[in-house]
Formats: C-alpha cells, structure tokens, sequence
C-alpha cells in the first residue's frame, strides 16, 4: 500500500510552548491508523495540522500527495473529519444539518440528496431525519456526525475521539460502520482514549507522550513486545512488599512496576518463566492476558500529567 499522509520532523509550536515536537510518521492508503496519547500529549494538535486547521511550525506533512502548506482547500475536499465535539446544528433538522454540510463541498442537490440517503441508512438514522437536533440523544448526535462526514464520499476519514459517550451498545454499532467503511478502502486516523477500541479497529498505532512518538507498531506487536503473554496482579499491603520484591528480583527476564498497592508482574513471550510457579500471594492475585492498555500504562506512566 503507498503512503497517503506522510509526516517527517513536524513540529507546532504555541509561543514557548512546544505541543508537537518533531513527530515522523506515514499512514497507508486503506488503514486504520491510531493515535494514543494522553491529554495534552500531542494527538488533537497533530490532527489539526493533518486536517489544515491549523498552520504547521516546521517539517514536512502531505496529505493524498498535497502539501498542507498550499494545498489546504484540496485537502479539505478529499477529508471526512469527525471532530471531538459534536457542533450540529440545532436550529435544523436532521437532514437538514446534512444537506447545508453537502453544500460545502459544491455537489450536485441530486447527489447530496443520494449520499444523505446513504449515510442515514449506514448509521440507522433514517426514522430520525426529520428530527430536531435537541431532541436527539447524545449517542444518536454522534452517529450523526460521523454520517455527516461520509456525505462528500471522502478518501480519509479523521475521527477525533469518535465514540466518546456512547453506550457499550452504541460503540459497538459504530465500530462496525467503521470496520465496513474501512472494508470499502477509506483510511482513517483516529485518536481515542479507549484501547479497546484502538485494538479494534487500528491496523498499526503510535503512542505519543509529550509531543514526541515514543512508540509506533501493530497493537499486537506492541503487547507482545511490552505487555507480554500475560500479567499478574498482586494486590498487597506495604508490609508484605518487600519480601515478595526481593523474591521477584531473583527471578532473571522478570519485569515488575509497583503501582500503590498493587504489584504488576509482566510474563513476556518466551521467557521460560510459569507465573503459577512463581507461588505469588496477597490479598487479591489476578492472571490475566496482557492488553493495549497495559502498554499504554507502562510507557506514558500511570500518574496523571494534566
């Protein structure tokens, strides 16, 4: 697959701040690509640059071979951005919010009228079309925003923390759009803070902390490289610690991070070492396999950055 957007030393800068800080990345024609970070690391700020939102410091990104420097309006044409919030109009109906979008784009009123047909029917929208915006609720506005995005038939699709709010069920609907959206040759970038869903949907991810890429791989790249085949969680008063850390130490290849009261042993791939043998104790002992968020937790920290 060639690349569609391409990345190389990008930086933003906000006064002395520095939000972006060299990041190099290149997304596929036809992938999901994800975004994790932490709030403030970087993520929104990078697709703001992507979607020509807002100007770039220094380094190189193109988008669909256009560069966001000069190109801005031609990129915008060829993009379906999802953004954070939902920021519909609730003067206007559900169709109608659709329609005034299509116009943005200079398409025929025939087509627009097919594609909002379209989009309605793709995200079960259809008996709603008549509908006011205020009385929708916030699971249905979500879906609509998402089906606004698909009405000038973009080659990629930028969602920007899509599913936040929704109910499990709701999540689950839309991640089935998306995974059929993909399916039909849409690349998508997407942030969220679930990683569940980025384990989902993403074909390859990067993690970004402090605007900086600390990591980039396939989600089960990443978990067998950093999270393992499986953890142990150990849940333990201050006054048995210390034993049980001496005792873990021994054992060579082990990796352990202590967390307040609990103990996380990480069981990598081919490491020879049986937990179960291991005889760990305390008053809580949960095995488990390792996950995208385990990751995530050991390579940004657990404590909270804002």
């Amino acid at each position: 697959m060639s690349d569609i957007i391409h990345a190389h030393e990008l930086v933003k800068h906000y006064g002395a701040l520095t939000a972006v800080d060299g990041v190099s990345f290149s997304v596929r024609a036809g992938e999901c690509f994800g975004f994790l970070g932490a709030n403030g690391a970087g993520k929104t700020t990078t697709i703001r640059m992507i979607t020509c939102v807002s100007p770039v410091t220094s380094g190189e990104l193109t988008v669909d071979g256009l560069d966001v420097r000069r190109d801005a309006r031609r990129i915008k044409a060829a993009l379906g951005v999802v953004p954070q919030e939902n920021n519909l109009d609730p003067d206007l109906s559900v169709r109608q919010n659709l329609r005034v979008y299509g116009r943005y784009f200079d398409l025929e009123p025939r087509l627009v009228e097919e594609r909002i047909d379209e989009s309605l029917a793709l995200f079960q929208l259809t008996e709603k079309q008549n509908d006011r915006i205020d009385s929708l609720s916030s699971g249905l506005k979500r879906r609509l925003t998402i089906a606004r995005s698909l009405i000038n038939a973009p080659r990629i699709m930028v969602l920007d923390e899509p599913t936040t709010g929704l109910d499990p069920q709701a999540r689950h609907l839309v991640w089935q759009k998306l995974r059929y959206l993909r399916s039909q040759g849409v690349t998508m970038l997407l942030t969220t803070h679930y990683m569940d869903e980025a384990a989902h949907l993403c074909d390859r991810i990067v993690i970004i902390h402090q605007g900086k890429i600390i990591v980039e791989g396939t989600p089960g790249e990443l978990v067998e490289r950093f999270g393992g085949r499986e953890v142990v969680e150990i849940h333990m008063g201050d006054a048995e610690r210390g034993a049980l850390m001496e005792r873990l130490a021994a054992v060579e290849g082990l990796m352990v991070e202590e967390v307040e009261d609990i103990v996380y042993v990480y069981v990598l791939e081919g490491d020879g070492i049986d937990p179960s043998a291991l005889k760990l104790e305390g008053s809580k002992v949960v095995y488990r396999q390792a996950n995208l968020e385990d990751v995530f937790l050991r390579m940004t920290g657990r404590g909270l950055t804002e």
